[in-house]
């Protein structure tokens, strides 16, 4: 079975982009525009994997990574966080919050995919 990618992000552009990449790579991927609507749909159906914007509105990447790692169950999804906050100190706060991997927006699409993939091997 194809692993699942939850992509959550509120930027159209990114999303379709990421969408193409994951499912070229032969995920099965689903999309949210906000950080309630990925904890409901995490509910639902638990990802391998989340590709998570840190600055969304009704609920951040942060809140969201602090919620996901709170939980037992969920505890085992691998978080990467995309952002255009570049510092250091972003960094070093969404992998202390649980994050498995930090990734600075503009990406390179292969650099993206790599990390999915060895996150997920």
């Amino acid at each position: 079975m194809a692993k699942y990618v939850l992509i959550v992000d509120d930027a159209p552009n990114i999303v379709l982009s990421l969408e193409f990449l994951m499912k070229k790579e032969g995920y099965a991927v689903r999309s949210v525009s906000n950080g309630e609507e990925a904890m409901e749909t995490i509910a639902e159906k638990i990802p391998d994997i989340i590709l998570l914007d840190v600055m969304m509105p009704r609920k951040d990447g942060y809140e969201v990574c602090q919620e996901l790692r709170a939980n037992p169950d969920w505890k085992d999804i691998k978080i990467i966080m995309l952002t255009a906050k570049g510092r250091d100190v972003e960094r070093e706060k969404g992998l202390a919050l649980g994050a498995d991997d930090y990734v600075i927006k503009p990406f390179a699409t292969q650099e993206l995919v790599n990390k999915v993939k060895t996150l997920l091997a």
